[in-house]
């Protein structure tokens, strides 16, 4: 049977990932001064205004103004277009209090609780190296690209913002052929998009491509929205978190949680759905399944996950799925201190996820695949 999926990405200039740029740069810059700083910053961006809001606890906080500069001067942004507004006050006593002091613990003095309920969804499959599906990582491909092509034109034709979605046939869910590319690019004013049609086959979708299986066939299509001269936050408001999908798989499994850039790791939202994708992906390395969806249910304030789902679709080969979640759970420590210490995550690392999406990227320490052996060890 024949089905088409699809997934999009967008380029570091888009404005919603400019505000999670910016969120997560505040937590590197919070997490450089203090590894124990308490980060929840969210960043909305509109014509001539940055705001940075929420709250943070730390023993000594940086310049988030100056952060916000610096991010906009990368990404190409002139930063004296933009009024810096930080609206910004510390964690909430409550919240700060359920983190310290789990309620599921007893004496153990290591334990911390879960920062805020949530729902998170790790998936791996091993339809490509990176173990995420096709679609996605073609996409991200371009737009990366889309960003070098940017970056390294001398004649200024391209504008920071950019858009791009990859359109791939399955047939009895294997992906067959790509179908149909999708790129958006801002450009300068004086620029015709059409007379960089073939810098754009060239750059970005060729070498997007490499590896992948297309044909003549492949439908192109560039800018089907015209002219794209106005851009980022002078043509559309930014928030962050408002690319969940773009973040973590496209639209093949539930997005689960909240959203990720601007949170320290005592928000399970995002360590606990960097440790759920550690799982699914060493389950799909072992050979265990051909694909894995991973979901943990937790409550603020507590330790322990409430629940512990595992789901390979029908191509687990060992163990039926109820025996593979248990196994989860003794080869893993899914408790927030646990996948803080296994993954290091009270470090400056995450101004690198907010752009071309959290998984697939092997110098992340979620990806690594050091419990394969301990799996199949413990299935048998």
């Amino acid at each position: 049977m024949i089905h088409f999926y699809s997934a999009e990405s967008v380029t570091e200039g888009h404005p919603d990932k400019l505000c999670d740029q910016i969120a997560d740069a505040v937590l590197d810059g919070c997490l450089t001064l203090d590894r124990n700083a308490r980060v929840a910053c969210e960043v909305a961006a509109t014509k001539g205004h940055i705001f940075l809001m929420g709250e943070i606890t730390a023993s000594t906080r940086p310049d988030e103004a100056e952060i916000a500069r610096e991010v906009l001067r990368r990404v190409g942004y002139n930063p004296k277009d933009y009024e810096i507004h930080t609206l910004i006050h510390p964690q909430s006593p409550d919240i700060e209090a359920a983190v310290n002091d789990p309620l599921d613990t007893g004496a153990d003095p290591d334990a911390i609780g879960a920062g805020d309920q949530c729902v998170v969804v790790g998936y791996a499959t091993d339809e490509t190296p990176e173990m995420l599906p096709l679609p996605v990582v073609l996409a991200h491909r371009l737009t990366s690209r889309l960003t070098w092509a940017c970056i390294n034109d001398e004649q200024k034709r391209f504008g920071p913002d950019g858009k791009a979605m990859a359109i791939v046939e399955y047939e009895d869910d294997r992906p067959v052929r790509v179908a149909r590319i999708v790129v958006s690019f801002q450009h300068a004013p004086e620029v015709d998009p059409t007379d960089l049609t073939e810098l754009i086959w060239r750059d970005v979708i060729l070498s997007a491509l490499k590896g992948m299986p297309y044909d003549d066939s492949l439908e192109l299509i560039l800018n089907p929205g015209g002219h794209f001269v106005l851009g980022g936050p002078d043509a559309d408001t930014g928030l962050t978190g408002r690319k969940l999908a773009v973040d973590a798989y496209g639209p093949f499994v539930p997005t689960g949680g909240g959203a990720f850039s601007g949170k320290d790791p005592t928000k399970l939202d995002r360590s606990g759905a960097y440790m759920a994708r550690c799982v699914a992906k060493n389950i799909v390395a072992s050979g265990i399944a051909q694909q894995c969806q991973v979901t943990l249910t937790y409550a603020i304030g507590m330790a322990k996950p409430l629940a512990v789902e595992v789901d390979t679709f029908g191509t687990g080969l060992l163990c039926e799925d109820d025996c593979l979640a248990v196994a989860v759970q003794s080869a893993f420590d899914l408790t927030p201190a646990g996948i803080i210490t296994e993954l290091d995550l009270q470090r400056p690392i995450y101004a690198r996820t907010a752009v071309g999406g959290h998984f697939g990227r092997e110098d992340f320490p979620w990806e690594k695949l050091d419990r394969t052996g301990l799996l199949m060890a413990t299935i048998r």
